[in-house]
């Protein structure tokens, strides 16, 4: 099965190894993966500041990118969310319109891929030693309706032990420029999430988006607690 890949802006800069991961994993399960070096945004960040022309500009360039037929996949559920839920609106009734609609059935977030497309629960050889709880991504939970297939294959992780923690499905803060534009808040709103994390036992808090991560990872950072944030490409790419 030929996957073309789109590495969003922040991991190709800050988390280029995730990246890696991916292709390492879906290689394993017998995908050939390609990467247009072409490729730069999807969009998003344009779009949730208002500035929608800008955004669509950018948007054409990525359904330039990724035609064809192959499968797009990602490791952030928060821009394949984006792609399929917004480009529709963004073209509709354009010249681009049946590209845009094929486009949006061809994009998936990473893990979503692995367990709906390609019907795998279980990642040969991943291990990961300790107890980890798992963060549901606004994104993925909500824009995707991405629930259950991460936890299977966690579940699946050879020595990991996973934990639910409380009010899992709440926002742990980051929204984009809402980290900026409302910092108190988002700061609030993490310190939440990471508590309830650290009160399960935890070791590390695994998720589909590394946007949420990042967040996480720089206030666990700043309070100086024993955690460790993985996206999940990371954990189903170690061991082997």
């Amino acid at each position: 099965m030929n996957v073309q890949l789109f590495v969003p802006c922040f991991v190709d800069q800050l988390y280029p190894q995730t990246a890696f991961n991916m292709i390492k994993v879906l290689e394993k399960l017998g995908c050939t993966v390609n990467y247009n070096t072409n490729q730069t945004c999807c969009g998003q960040p344009a779009f949730n500041a208002g500035f929608q022309t800008e955004c669509k500009e950018v948007a054409g360039k990525f359904l330039k990118d990724f035609s064809g037929s192959d499968f797009i996949v990602a490791p952030s559920a928060s821009c394949a969310g984006f792609v399929r839920n917004y480009y529709g609106k963004m073209f509709d009734n354009s010249s681009v319109h049946n590209e845009v609609k094929d486009l949006q059935k061809r994009m998936f977030e990473f893990s979503e891929f692995v367990t709906e497309v390609l019907k795998v629960e279980k990642v040969n050889g991943a291990s990961l030693h300790g107890k980890a709880t798992y963060h549901d991504s606004c994104a993925a939970l909500r824009e995707c309706k991405i629930k259950e297939g991460p936890r299977t294959l966690l579940s699946n992780v050879d020595g990991l032990e996973l934990v639910e923690m409380q009010d899992v499905e709440t926002c742990c803060g980051f929204g984009g420029t809402f980290a900026v534009k409302f910092e108190p808040i988002s700061i609030a709103m993490a310190d939440q999430k990471v508590n309830h994390a650290l009160a399960t036992g935890a070791q590390y808090i695994i998720s589909t988006d590394l946007s949420c991560l990042m967040h996480l990872e720089g206030y666990i950072k700043q309070k100086g607690h024993n955690l460790r944030t993985l996206h999940i490409a990371d954990v189903l790419a170690n061991g082997w």
